[in-house]
């Protein structure tokens, strides 16, 4: 390809020096490969044409894979880590041999919770004591597809690099502090789900307000989702351009930044922070879990009114934590359970910039709603709570699933869907020995003593059958194909094992911890558990019917999205009741007329002729792909066994439509509305 004018190349596309042409990655800027004339080569070597293609489009079509997974993965959630040394670096040094023991340990706290956020990452520090003009603030992020190894790493070259010309500086911490812009007493760590706007390092957390004036300076990340973003940035009068007019953390970090500003200007004797949080947080709707630091060397994690969001910190004598997931806290520095303890709603920690702490009350805790999905699918299942408890949801389920076999354990093999359904599948196996131990008691017990040795070892030996069927294969993210062949592609994420069913004779019942889309359902799973020749597939979900948008941190704002709402639909339609759509959507706009669209969830009345059961027969037919012999029902869990099984988090309005905030309702509605103008936009 000859040299042209930079102006001249297609979007994109950058001169590289000797006439060649580099493409950068459309999110990080980075380069991917060069071309030359008839050539292709990657950091100096040859390359085929089609590994460069692969190299190019590998994330995008993993991305759409994940959209896929789960069976149906749901982007959502993020991930927070928050660290407060309390004694200065050479403590760190002697006691624990490193005075990077805060950087380390931050580390940790990420790569445990990374779960939570695959899009991007970032960090931010804050040094203490310094010098006027010394920068004090610093601010790391990536959208890198491993951003949090992209991160540390360029702290590591940034460290070895000083080592190189100062090999002896480890061993004096007051100059490393001021050599390493990370090495900061005040820590904070984010993993990013895009769940608004879109993947790009510019919209990864922390965000950063700056200022001349040190304890104006500010830099926040969070677990959340707002839905008043709007007049978030009219309060304060600020345009916030193209690439932040949809981020509710810019809505969130100026108005915290107006009242920090409002309240140094007021106080000249350090900063009430408890005020600032009171003024700036009762403005927001939404759920939260948000970690903010100060120039001044404060710092603050506070957590929504519903505790929608989960918080949870953890305190001694050297330092101050706070994190989204309590397993993550215990594992990065091997405490007990009951030594990391749980940030109540509408709280705040507060740390005062020498280190001292206070839980404070910021606002009125309302009735809990603490996310049910956290439970269900986003937490990792390594704390003991969240493992019982998706155990339970199994366990739960097996009363039901036994009524849909006729109790014919014989001829029916248990399996699931790799992998966050694998605890949910323990539970209910245990259901199911439960039951056929009771079944070996009766039978044995009815026989009096006509029975022999054989008779006996048959009953006593016998077992629920399980055995692991689908098989995630992950490499396939890797591959590529265009939308015409994407299907066909997506079927084989999944495999199967061979040999497992009596053709024509078995059951297969797998679970899943939820069905958002079912497209992975129809385009893969089932066609593959096909090919074993069951007589019958039941698809059981661990999680009831999602029928709802949500709007507090889970990527599910498409009512068109849901297969619930397109069983819904395709009744109506086949029942001849359409006219409750044109009713629903006329009320709709009605509400938005007179600006009350919060006051109620309209499309409650789509459901509302329907049962469960009728709903759920439906979408078995919907996922049902063309040529399938098996007959394939689904199964999902009821509310009030998920209510059962996850006592503490109630939060369940993508289920129910029961919204903790007045946003949730004009959310729903408003997703309900581009449905039927055929808009292919968020509700929020």
């Amino acid at each position: 390809m000859s040299s042209r004018p930079a102006e001249t190349f297609p979007n994109g596309w950058l001169p590289w020096p000797n006439n060649n042409v580099r493409k950068l990655h459309p999110i990080t800027k980075t380069p991917w490969y060069t071309i030359r004339t008839g050539e292709f080569r990657f950091k100096g070597g040859p390359l085929s044409k089609l590994y460069v293609f692969v190299m190019l489009f590998k994330r995008n079509f993993a991305t759409s894979i994940q959209k896929y997974g789960m069976s149906d993965a749901i982007k959502h959630e993020c991930g927070l880590a928050f660290i407060r040394l309390r004694k200065p670096f050479s403590y760190y040094q002697q006691k624990y041999g490193t005075v990077f023991f805060g950087l380390n340990k931050l580390y940790l706290l990420m790569e445990k919770q990374h779960n939570r956020g695959q899009d991007g990452a970032g960090i931010a520090t804050v040094k203490l004591n310094t010098e006027p003009g010394v920068p004090f603030m610093h601010r790391l992020r990536s959208s890198a597809p491993q951003a949090i190894g992209d991160i540390f790493g360029k702290v590591r070259d940034e460290i070895q690099e000083i080592e190189k010309y100062q090999p002896e500086i480890t061993k004096f911490p007051g100059l490393m502090k001021g050599h390493i812009r990370f090495l900061g007493e005040l820590l904070m760590g984010h993993l990013r789900y895009a769940t608004q706007g879109k993947n790009n390092v510019e919209l990864c957390h922390p965000f950063v307000r700056h200022n001349t004036i040190p304890a104006r300076n500010l830099t926040i990340a969070g677990n959340f989702n707002l839905v008043n973003a709007d007049e978030l940035f009219k309060f304060v009068g600020v345009d916030p351009g193209e690439v932040h007019r949809n981020s509710d953390l810019a809505a969130m970090l100026e108005v915290v930044y107006h009242f920090l500003c409002q309240e140094d200007e007021e106080r000249r004797n350090g900063l009430d922070v408890k005020n600032i949080l009171q003024q700036a947080f009762s403005m927001f709707d939404g759920g939260y879990h948000v970690c903010g630091l100060m120039g001044s060397g404060d710092s603050f994690v506070i957590r929504d009114p519903h505790g929608i969001r989960p918080s949870y910190y953890y305190i001694n004598e050297d330092v101050i934590v706070a994190a989204s997931e309590r397993a993550a806290i215990r594992t990065a520095f091997n405490v007990g359970e009951n030594e990391v303890l749980e940030l109540m709603p509408g709280n705040a920690l507060i740390v005062k910039n020498d280190g001292e702490y206070s839980i404070e009350q910021i606002l009125e805790p309302k009735e809990r709603k603490a996310c049910s999905f956290e439970r269900i699918y986003f937490s990792r299942g390594n704390d003991e709570k969240i493992y019982k408890e998706r155990s339970n949801l199994g366990y739960n389920l097996s009363e039901t699933i036994l009524k849909a076999i006729d109790h014919d354990l014989r001829n029916t093999i248990f399996s699931f869907v790799p992998n966050t359904a694998e605890v949910a599948f323990y539970g209910l196996i245990k259901g199911m020995e439960d039951y056929l131990n009771k079944i070996k008691i009766e039978r044995i017990l009815s026989w009096g003593k006509d029975f022999d040795e054989a008779k006996l070892a048959e009953m006593v030996n016998r077992r629920v059958r399980i055995d692991k069927i689908p098989i995630k294969d992950v490499k396939m993210r890797t591959f590529i194909a265009e939308d015409s062949g994407r299907n066909e592609m997506v079927q084989h994420v999944y495999d199967i094992t061979y040999g497992t069913v009596r053709p024509g004779v078995d059951t297969l019942a797998v679970i899943d911890d939820s069905i958002v889309r079912g497209t992975t359902l129809k385009e893969s799973i089932i066609k593959m558990l096909d090919r074993l020749g069951p007589k019958r597939i039941m698809i059981i979900s661990s999680a009831p019917q999602i029928r709802y948008p949500d709007c507090y941190g889970i990527d599910m704002s498409k009512m068109g999205d849901f297969v619930a709402f397109q069983a819904a639909i395709a009744l109506l339609k086949e029942q001849g009741k359409e006219h409750i759509l044109q009713e629903a959507y006329g009320l709709c706009k009605e509400l938005q007329r007179t600006n009350t669209l919060h006051a109620q969830n309209v499309v409650r009345n789509i459901y509302k002729p329907f049962t469960t059961e009728e709903i759920s027969d439906k979408i078995a037919q919907i996922i049902t792909p063309a040529g399938i012999n098996a007959k394939v029902d689904v199964i999902y869990q009821s509310i009030e066994n998920l209510h059962k099984a996850c006592p503490n988090n109630l939060g369940d309005w993508y289920f129910t439509g029961n919204y903790p905030t007045p946003g949730g309702n004009r959310v729903v509605n408003k997703a309900f509305m581009n449905y039927m103008e055929g808009r292919n936009e968020r509700g929020y």
